[in-house]
């Protein structure tokens, strides 16, 4: 009876030893993880604050005019931006997902109206998400946005049309394989310094592959911006999503933030640089926690 007992004994202490040593490994882990997430913020807002040194130390006066028209959606000017989204604490590894989105617009005159294209190009690489998963990059969905927009200028700025996603996501985790499309509406109105506004989407799945999921997906960006007439603005432009087909608790998406940004000049070549930072305040069960967002545009106002 000894016997046995101390062998159940040597057992107990065994167990407790093995998660002893597990609990110290996954404490390493996450302090690891943290110094990571530590070091890549620092990076990130290093970078940031040289591209709004850049921007203080770039010739922009008389600039309020051109930032006003970079903040437009619809405005009728062809724009080359590249924005860098970097999300933090993804999934169940706190993973990071970092987003490069290649926006290009190209406006057509159609007489009256304008025709606004807008390209979303998601590059993507993300951190393991979950135990196991690995890490994955490339190519997510692609989003079309064409927008009828008087050509004409008012007080209120308006513009309207369809927008599509495609499956181009080369990997599962990088986005749907579903085909989706719904209208997409922008008011907007730039009284004094300021340019507000909102632009709204809808998308409903039409085609893809019938295993995944369906779409219903609601989106809504607000955007407040205040310039000032060497070019600086304050700006906020958060994007909310309402995904109508997931539980109650997972279905909104309500981030908070802002940032700022310049409109400069690199000899003739006007470009708006801006740094965003993010918190969501509502938020579905494994979403990033909060994220910060870099910008360079490249601006070809007609002469």
């Amino acid at each position: 009876m000894i016997a046995l007992k101390g062998s159940h004994t040597k057992s107990q202490f065994s167990a407790l030893t093995k998660r002893i040593v597990c609990h110290k490994r996954k404490c390493s882990r996450v302090l690891k993880k943290k110094q990571e997430v530590e070091k890549i913020r620092s990076r990130y807002l290093t970078t940031g604050m040289l591209l709004m040194l850049v921007a203080a130390s770039a010739h922009a006066d008389g600039e309020e005019a051109l930032a006003k028209e970079s903040q437009n959606p619809v405005a009728n000017i062809i724009s080359l931006p590249l924005e860098n989204n970097l999300d933090f604490g993804v999934g169940p590894e706190d993973a990071r997902v970092n987003t490069l989105n290649l926006k290009p617009v190209y406006p057509v005159n159609l007489g009256k109206l304008n025709l606004i294209n807008r390209v979303i190009a998601p590059l993507v690489y993300q951190e393991e998400r979950f135990e196991g998963e690995g890490s994955e990059s490339g190519l997510g969905n692609i989003t079309y946005q064409a927008f009828l927009s008087p050509a004409a200028p008012s007080d209120i700025i308006w513009g309207l049309g369809p927008a599509v996603i495609l499956p181009t996501n080369t990997d599962d985790r990088l986005g749907s394989d579903k085909w989706s499309a719904g209208p997409a509406l922008v008011v907007l109105a730039k009284p004094g310094h300021w340019l507000f506004g909102t632009l709204a989407q809808h998308f409903w799945s039409f085609a893809g592959d019938s295993d995944e999921n369906n779409v219903n997906l609601s989106s809504l960006q607000y955007f407040i911006n205040y310039n000032f007439p060497t070019g600086w603005y304050l700006t906020t432009n958060p994007t909310m999503t309402a995904n109508w087909d997931a539980d109650s608790s997972d279905r909104y998406t309500v981030p908070l933030g802002g940032g700022a940004g310049r409109v400069v000049r690199f000899g003739q070549q006007p470009v708006d640089l801006k740094m965003q930072g993010f918190w969501n305040a509502k938020k579905p069960d494994g979403a990033a926690d909060w994220s910060l967002q870099l910008q360079i545009k490249f601006l070809f106002p007609k002469s």
